[in-house]
């Protein structure tokens, strides 16, 4: 039978060479993990590429669920073994429907659409600094949790997080250029309906899906 051959040492690489692949492949890893890794998982971005090609954000959102669905995990017992208080919260969903038939005049925009539980979406607005829309958004049939935040290709900000809530109005100022607005997730047991209304000084309201 044909044996192939063993390589002879001058064959072989050198330990020098074994050691430059190694620093090579290392060096690769590390910049892969500094700028696509940390920023896409963990929200971690030490040089700044990741907030540049929107790794970041996804970072930050990912981080947030994870927070959220802990949070809501040790609620969701308690909710299903207490009749009573899902009774109550019906009252109150009740309450916030009729607030969703009112009429809805004197807004720039309006938006309704439903979630089902679990799912997610965001609408944002197009705004340059110091600019301010009033807002008013409502939710039909259960609660939200909900992130008020605004980004461009260098900046972010969370203005405000809500868990479990129903609703809000106020005024959002726009602090830097860019889009701001509204990620919410239905963390209820039922599908809701979440309808946005606004007026002021804004490009346009996006659908970012």
């Amino acid at each position: 039978m044909y044996n192939e051959d063993i390589p002879t040492r001058a064959e072989l690489p050198s330990t020098q060479q074994l050691l430059k692949s190694t620093g090579i492949a290392f060096a690769a890893a590390v910049v892969m993990l500094v700028t696509v890794i940390l920023p896409s998982e963990y929200a971690i971005d030490p040089t700044g590429v990741g907030r540049a090609i929107g790794l970041t954000e996804m970072g930050e959102i990912k981080e947030q669920l994870a927070i959220e669905a802990e949070e809501d995990r040790a609620q969701t017992s308690s909710l299903e073994s207490d009749n009573s208080f899902l009774k109550s919260i019906a009252s109150v969903f009740t309450i916030s429907a009729a607030h969703a038939q009112s009429p809805s005049t004197g807004w720039d925009e309006e938006v309704s659409f439903e979630l089902v539980p679990g799912q997610g979406t965001e609408y944002k607005l197009t705004m340059t600094k110091g600019a301010v829309v009033s807002f008013d958004w409502f939710a039909e049939g259960g609660r939200a949790n909900y992130d008020l935040h605004g980004e461009n290709k260098t900046q972010s900000i969370s203005y405000k997080k809500g868990r479990g809530v129903t609703g809000e109005q106020g005024d959002l100022v726009a602090k830097f250029d860019g889009n701001h607005g509204w990620f919410w997730r239905n963390r209820d047991m039922q599908p809701i309906k979440i309808t946005l209304r606004v007026k002021g000084d804004f490009g346009a309201l996006k659908h970012m899906k």
